[in-house]
């Protein structure tokens, strides 16, 4: 691959991102702290979560990647749309996601980005956000948003993830993965310093862990990193003391580590439980939320991350795309349940996937519970 390929891409993505990481503690905070009022958590149309911080990082994203590469070169593929904040009811939670976003672009220059000269106003909030429409699919070049992976993790303090790819004529190639609530590890050779991914925020062993980092790498460089997230005063400086990451060299099923979602409603665990048995695996599974059970394969916390969704539920682009390709540069293999590599030109939904998604962190694990998914699958009932 090129040296130089792509690259603008990734220094903006991980620059955008961490800028992101920065809104969303701060949005969190103030909801853990009750210090924002209730409507700014909301039910959609499909009964998941969104809050003011999903609207606040998709147009602040929205705005950068369109005022550094030109708005008539940019093609954003996101989860919100603006139909809730566009009602007359809800002008005071407009009003409110508002100044998140200006509050969070004015620090662009921090990241090494350029704001706006003035602040933005509701119209040009709700434009930057409606303007991620876009249907990707196997020509041009598109990116790929979730502006918050896992809200529910979010509004609960627990682990969420700001995503963002970017996709080339139907191939990811960059991939930004925040994990504000996840711990990248200084020492990573110590495998028994591990699996800080449940449901504990608060870091359990201060010289042994950092709080908070952005992972990403770029396709075919055989390479993925991490870096800490910028606190107090402090610039965004590149590479800003970035670690490689490696998947774990753990191929015995009986040591392996196990994730996967908390959530049941899109989720087998049933099913998934059977095969873990099948394959033998003894730890008991972590439930995680959001794309963090990628980055948790990526740093070699974890061995294993598998979903099998209950029939009618469709696979979204931007909920596996950057985690794809940044466990897939550290080493590890992701593929459906039947061995295939996920197809991210069909659109916005992972159409033909084979019954599940299945990320490990070496061929050896993969090639044992793809084996399983065969011999079980006729007497399961997804």
């Amino acid at each position: 691959m090129d040296s130089e390929k792509y690259w603008e891409e990734l220094n903006v993505g991980v620059k955008v991102v961490h800028m992101a990481c920065a809104l969303c503690q701060k949005v969190q905070k103030g909801l853990l702290s009750n210090t924002f009022d209730d409507d700014q958590v909301k039910s959609k149309d499909d009964d998941s979560l969104v809050t003011i911080a999903d609207w606040s990082v998709q147009a602040a994203i929205s705005w950068i990647l369109s005022n550094t590469f030109g708005s008539e070169n940019v093609s954003i593929v996101a989860e919100e749309d603006v139909q809730t904040l566009s009602e007359p009811e809800s002008a005071g939670l407009l009003g409110k996601v508002a100044s998140t976003v200006n509050e969070c672009l004015a620090e662009a220059s921090r990241y090494g980005l350029k704001g706006p000269d003035k602040s933005l106003g509701p119209s040009e909030i709700l434009e930057a956000i409606s303007c991620c429409n876009s249907n990707g699919g196997p020509l041009g070049r598109h990116w790929v948003l979730d502006p918050v992976d896992g809200t529910l993790g979010f509004v609960r303090g627990d682990q969420y993830a700001v995503a963002l790819a970017f996709i080339d004529n139907g191939e990811v190639v960059v991939g930004v993965l925040g994990c504000p609530n996840y711990h990248m590890k200084r020492d990573r050779h110590n495998k028994q310093q591990q699996n800080h991914i449940s449901s504990e925020v608060s870091v359990p062993s201060p010289d042994m862990l950092e709080e908070g980092c952005v992972m990403y790498t770029r396709k075919g460089t055989g390479e993925a990193w991490v870096q800490p997230l910028v606190y107090g005063d402090r610039k965004y400086e590149w590479p800003n003391f970035a670690k490689q990451v490696h998947v774990s060299p753990i191929d015995d099923p009986a040591l392996a580590t196990f994730c996967e979602p908390v959530e049941r409603a899109n989720s087998n665990h049933s099913y998934a439980a059977g095969l873990a048995s099948s394959v033998g695996l003894r730890n008991k599974p972590l439930r995680v939320y959001s794309m963090v059970k990628y980055a948790a394969i990526a740093q070699g916390d974890a061995e294993i991350f598998m979903k099998f969704a209950r029939a009618g539920y469709k696979e979204k682009i931007w909920d596996h795309a950057a985690g794809v390709l940044i466990v897939q540069e550290a080493g590890g293999v992701v593929t459906d349940a039947g061995g295939r590599s996920l197809d991210f030109s069909k659109g916005i939904y992972l159409e033909s996937l084979d019954r599940g998604i299945v990320v490990c962190s070496g061929i050896k694990l993969h090639e044992k519970l793809i084996g399983a998914v065969y011999a079980s699958w006729e007497s399961s009932s997804l």
